[in-house]
């Protein structure tokens, strides 16, 4: 079971995030609007954080901005970016600061459930596993 942190500035995303998450047999530890609220989170959460699911683009504090901080406290946490099409160049931009890998909205709990079995091959399905053999 992984421990999550979502951030996402639309409701939305964020409840659905959660209702995938739980459904995948993982612990929501809590959700951020935007990334000011994420780093505050990452510094006071007691549990460790596995996972974090971080929207690019919200106010306050952008997704790329955020990892990069995040990184500084958390260095083990894996970042997932949630992205539309169209946002390749910040894609790119927020690997190179630390986050591991994407998902492109809309999201999916199958996406998702790829997308973490890429980073943990304990979640991966037979043909994920394909995958991460080649890498």
């Amino acid at each position: 079971m992984l421990n999550v942190l979502i951030v996402d500035d639309a409701l939305v995303i964020r409840k659905n995030l959660t209702k995938f998450f739980n459904n995948l047999g993982h612990k929501v530890l809590s959700e951020a609007k935007n990334g000011a609220e994420a780093v505050v989170l990452c510094k006071t959460i007691n549990e460790k954080i596995d996972l974090i699911t971080m929207d690019i683009t919200m106010p306050e504090m952008d997704g790329i901005e955020a990892t990069k901080l995040i990184k500084e406290i958390l260095p083990d946490v894996n970042i997932i970016m949630i992205t539309s099409h169209g946002q390749e160049e910040l894609v790119s931009e927020s690997l190179k600061v630390g986050a591991k890998n994407f998902v492109l909205k809309p999201i999916t709990e199958e996406k998702l459930e790829h997308v973490i079995g890429t980073l943990y091959k304990e979640y991966a399905k037979e043909e994920d596993e394909e995958l991460i053999d080649e890498a």
